[in-house]
Order: C-alpha cells, then sequence, then structure tokens
C-alpha cells in the first residue's frame, strides 16, 4: 500500500467517525425537542385546567406555534405563551 492510498483510508476512517458523532449528537439534540414537547404539550393543557378550575377564562391553544415555542425554548416557552395571554387579558 503506497503513502497516498494509506492517506485516504485514515481521511475515509476520520470521516466515518466524523459522521457517526455528529448524527449521535443530532439524535439526542432530537430526543431532547421531543421530549420537551410532549412535557409542554401536557403542562399547557394541565395549567388550562387550573386556570379554568380557577375561574380564569383564557387558556392556551395547543397549536403548531405553541408546540414549536414549547418545544425549542422548554420552559421559558411555557412561561411566555402564559406571559401573552396574561399580557392580553390586561
Amino acid at each position: 500500500m503506497d503513502t497516498r492510498m494509506s492517506m485516504l483510508v485514515v481521511a475515509g476512517i476520520c470521516a466515518v467517525v466524523l459522521a457517526i458523532g455528529f448524527l449521535r449528537s443530532k439524535a439526542e439534540m432530537l430526543l431532547n425537542f421531543l421530549v420537551r414537547t410532549v412535557l409542554g404539550i401536557m403542562a399547557i393543557f394541565l395549567v388550562n385546567m387550573l386556570l379554568a378550575g380557577a375561574g380564569i377564562e383564557g387558556s392556551v391553544g395547543i397549536n403548531p406555534i405553541s408546540v414549536l415555542t414549547v418545544g425549542s425554548l422548554g420552559t421559558g416557552g411555557l412561561a411566555l405563551l402564559y406571559g401573552i395571554l396574561f399580557y392580553n387579558m390586561l
């Protein structure tokens, strides 16, 4: 095996290792987003029920925009949605 071929093999192995690491971090980010989304939807549903039980008229709708907000921002997104709701109620 000549020097050029061995360098190509080493570069190929490095590319495979980097691709595996990149895909692993992407899978972790996707799983994190999905967990935040599911927990956020459950939290919106629960807080809406608590507000209705307390007699406060107003609720955050569960739609693609609110799901993306809670999924990408987490707890801060949930607070943002309810902050906007209460600001509009003033």
